[in-house]
């Protein structure tokens, strides 16, 4: 799974109501807050008879959020309420933008990991991290935007180390005690073995309100295996969408094959309706990823933006299952791709040819574009930035409408063959095929 370094990203929100007093303006300004009164909302998570419920502020509050901090203006748009951010000691400014757009978030407090080197038998360490993150909540908690507190995003590894969740959970108690309004999310990466993580989280973390759970591909089973675990406490997906490079079939020399944008808007629906809309006893909501744009195996896997901004299907998909409504304007979609080297080994400066069929649009004003990367090669655990490898040039020979003649590159290696088709109303489509060229 992967760990999400973004140090900008909002928050989902469950408050947990208890009495507060406003503070005054000198304390605003010691605590680290603007120099003007704030009111926190008040969020709380409720058992009743048909389960938990998330409120805000007295009213129920189901989680439409999305993991980014850009096109925020798009996510309240499309019927979104909620950001999730991964971490970031201040996180004002995105505080402040997501309440004037009326938006909550799921405010990350970023913990230590394993697998970077951080040490939960370091008793030392952890005490600095627990005190960053109590002094994380003392900044923050008086904002309206708060919804959660999201403390550490997939930090457990194998889910087995006693030590890392009751440092979760000591940290967790710490910060309710300075903030009793709002509730305290960690967050998993999946359930883990048997449903190995759920036990942990069980038995170690008594004081964590909702366990935030990251799933791609396994969402489509994940009430089942949560039933079978016999977990019974409320959760939030913190982290889902298409299925995850980790999860594809792939070529015979290893890459991996990446659904396309339309196929990807499909398996949100599935998913979502099945595995977050049908939940509502213990799934408080969901944040989407991503809500933006970034490389991880390559350029289009999980954004769901283009970098140049546009819409991708999957965001149209999120605006039907959150606002009941598909927009006027829907996106294009790539329903084949036919290419003549499409997850093939062939030989190097040879002449191909690729065509998409495209629907949903009109494709005397569709402009399409092709290029052709080599495989990334800068592959990072757990989602941490990687760097894009950059375009071969002069392999496209002629494009047309949706008809593409083409040479494969002069040098050997493992290459994909990307292509976008754009309507120009800010809507897109994607799709890619990866093949291997031979030296001869």
């Amino acid at each position: 799974m992967k760990t999400r370094t973004y140090l900008t990203l909002a928050l989902l929100g469950i408050i947990s109501g208890m009495s507060f007093s406003v503070p005054s303006e000198s304390v605003a300004q010691n605590s680290g807050l603007p120099a003007r009164l704030t009111v926190p909302s008040i969020v709380k998570v409720e058992k009743t008879a048909n389960g938990y419920v998330l409120t805000r502020n007295s009213k129920p509050y189901v989680i439409h959020g999305g993991g980014g901090s850009l096109h925020l203006e798009t996510l309240k748009a499309t019927g979104g309420n909620s950001v999730r951010t991964w971490g970031g000691e201040d996180q004002t400014e995105m505080l402040d933008t997501c309440e004037s757009l009326g938006l909550t978030v799921s405010a990350g407090i970023w913990l230590g990991q394993p697998r970077q080197g951080f040490r939960y038998s370091d008793k030392a360490a952890v005490q600095r991290q627990k005190d960053s993150a109590v002094s994380f909540v003392k900044r923050h908690k008086m904002h309206p935007a708060v919804l959660v507190w999201g403390l550490g995003n997939e930090m457990e590894e194998g889910g087995d180390d006693p030590l890392i969740w009751t440092a979760i959970d000591d940290a967790a108690k710490a910060m309710k005690a300075e903030d009793p309004n709002h509730p305290v999310m960690t967050v998993i990466a999946e359930i883990g073995k048997d449903g190995n993580k759920l036990k942990n989280f069980t038995k170690y973390c008594p004081n964590v309100d909702i366990l935030g759970i990251n799933s791609y591909a396994g969402l489509g089973s994940l009430p089942e295996r949560i039933k079978a675990a016999g977990f019974t406490r409320p959760y939030a997906i913190t982290e889902y969408g298409t299925a995850g490079y980790w999860e594809v079939p792939k070529t015979t020399w290893g890459a991996q094959i990446e659904p396309t944008s339309a196929q990807k808007a499909a398996t949100f629906l599935k998913n979502y309706n099945h595995s977050i809309a049908e939940q509502k006893a213990q799934c408080l909501g969901s944040y989407a990823f991503l809500w933006g744009q970034k490389q991880e195996a390559t350029s289009t896997w999980f954004g769901l933006f283009l970098n140049s901004g546009e819409r991708t299907e999957a965001v149209e998909t999120l605006q039907f299952l959150w606002a009941g409504k598909y927009p006027e304007v829907r996106c294009p979609r790539i329903v084949k791709m036919e290419c003549s080297i499409g997850q093939k080994e062939v030989g190097a400066n040879l002449p191909q040819k690729a065509e998409i069929t495209v629907q949903n649009t009109d494709l005397k004003t569709l402009m399409v574009r092709w290029e052709v990367r080599r495989e990334s090669t800068d592959r990072r655990a757990g989602g941490d930035l990687e760097n894009q490898p950059q375009a071969v040039s002069d392999c496209v020979t002629k494009a047309v409408g949706t008809k593409l003649d083409f040479r494969t590159p002069a040098e050997s290696g493992a290459y994909r063959l990307f292509v976008y088709a754009y309507d120009g109303r800010g809507n897109a489509a994607t799709a890619n095929v990866p093949f291997l060229v031979l030296s001869r």
